[in-house]
């Protein structure tokens, strides 16, 4: 993004200024001192970060230490509800994987539901299983979750549908007992 300074017009080139998720960037003229504010154009694409963030959608770091506290207090899921995650394209299709526990970590390595794709983080995302849907959270993945093929930080899941993490298809399903 090219710019010029308020003060004595000096030029620069901000470069990534237009990517930012910012809507203003702010900088100091070397020649003369001068703070100039500038509004970016952002493109229509461009993901606007909206606060406060529901609960759920919120980033918690989970270490491996929090993963052994948390697997010792995990809620399971109620008896009246079942539910499973079918991975109907990627490295592991066809597998299956029933779900004991109300809240899941879904990655590459030491995860609930572990997958063998290299696009994968160790852990991808959350899932809180709910009475009639699931609660997605992107755990700061690398190479997103994604959505109705947009890249999401949270979403709402209900019976049936599927979401893509890495290479592999995703699709989840709950029902009442």
């Amino acid at each position: 993004m090219k710019v010029a300074c308020g003060q004595c017009g000096a030029t620069y080139d901000l470069r990534g200024a237009e990517n930012s998720a910012r809507s203003k960037v702010q900088f100091t003229c070397q020649k003369c001192g001068h703070i100039t504010v500038i509004e970016t154009n952002q493109l229509p694409s461009t993901t606007v970060v909206m606060l406060p963030l529901p609960s759920f959608a919120r980033a918690n770091a989970l270490s491996s230490q929090n993963k052994v506290e948390r697997a010792e207090s995990r809620p399971r899921l109620p008896q009246s509800v079942s539910a499973a995650i079918t991975v109907i394209a990627g490295p592991d299709s066809g597998k299956i994987f029933n779900l004991e526990f109300a809240d899941i970590i879904v990655g590459r390595q030491g995860a609930d539901v572990s997958l063998n794709d290299p696009e994968i983080s160790r852990q991808h995302c959350q899932l809180e299983i709910r009475d009639k849907f699931i609660q997605l959270k992107d755990l700061d993945s690398t190479n997103g979750t994604y959505f109705d093929e947009e890249r999401v930080r949270a979403a709402m899941l209900r019976d049936g549908t599927e979401f893509r993490v890495g290479n592999s298809t995703l699709k989840v399903s709950l029902s009442a007992k």
